[in-house]
């Protein structure tokens, strides 16, 4: 059976007046330093703010296609995510968090009005677009019938205690805010490691205290092989590493030493060691070499 195929910029449209959520937020003095509007469609809140005087930029993938090169202290996304498929939410969130300064707010607004979900036909341009519900485990800072703003900061920078199940003895669930996070996604979080056996060395944990791997739902699983992934092109792009070892130890006799499952993402390196043969079959000593 065929896939529908997704078409979320047409649901772009073109406004006369600012939006709901940006006016909410300029209202409410969130709009901070420099400012990104991630998936700005045609850009009329880009441009209506830089009129008053807001250093803003705005992106979209269709209409303002240049990407971001730098990281920003406020960034709103609306009505972004309702129009997109899982993978693709996840990408937005990936890159949002990428983009936020250490120290900045990203908002995300998403509508609340949705009747159905799934597949409809625009009714403009007779083509199909996805709708769906979304419900972030970010702080809501605004709600009605029609939208809720959510106010997302990096994972080391707030109290996700309300949002998660988390241990306060855990070194991963109150993360130092001096570590560098390098992606995240709504469950998952991905960040270098403190005490690095390479270069890059970076460490993609849930946002669930969990110790065993296999414990995980399949969600949570699936969105830390997504920030793998986001990981390898970020540290590849960065380091420029000859390869990758990745790895979970899953219980104290396989090396687990911090009980909050985490996967290791290794960058290599031509001549980091004597002879690689065999890679991560090293962990039982004799046994690397075959």
């Amino acid at each position: 059976m065929k896939k529908t195929k997704n078409n979320p910029h047409l649901t772009a449209k073109e406004r006369t007046t600012i939006s709901f959520p940006t006016r909410w937020l300029k209202q409410n003095d969130c709009l901070k330093g420099e400012i990104l509007d991630f998936g700005c469609g045609f850009g009329f809140d880009t441009d209506e703010l830089k009129k008053e005087g807001f250093d803003i930029v705005g992106y979209d993938n269709y209409y303002r296609p240049d990407y971001p090169t730098k990281r920003f202290d406020t960034i709103i996304c609306n009505y972004v995510l309702n129009v997109l498929e899982p993978d693709e939410q996840a990408s937005v969130l990936m890159a949002v968090s990428e983009l936020l300064k250490p120290e900045g707010k990203a908002y995300f607004a998403v509508r609340r009005d949705l009747k159905y979900e799934g597949f409809r036909t625009h009714f403009v341009h007779k083509m199909p677009t996805y709708q769906c519900n979304v419900i972030l485990p970010y702080k809501s800072v605004f709600a009605n019938e029609n939208c809720e703003i959510y106010e997302y900061q990096h994972f080391n920078k707030t109290n996700y205690k309300e949002k998660y199940e988390l241990s306060n003895a855990c070194p991963f669930c109150n993360l130092n805010p001096k570590v560098e996070i390098i992606s995240e996604t709504a469950t998952a979080v991905a960040f270098l490691d403190g005490y690095p056996v390479s270069k890059g060395h970076t460490l993609i944990i849930p946002k669930r205290h969990v110790a065993d791997y296999f414990e995980l739902s399949v969600h949570e699983q699936r969105a830390m092989w997504l920030l793998v992934n986001r990981c390898k092109t970020i540290l590849s792009d960065r380091y420029h590493p000859d390869g990758f070892n990745v790895g979970i130890n899953v219980g104290q006799a396989a090396g687990q030493s911090v009980f909050h499952v985490h996967i290791h993402l290794i960058p290599r390196y031509k001549g980091d060691v004597m002879n690689p043969k065999g890679g991560v079959r090293g962990v039982i000593p004799g046994r690397q070499k075959y």
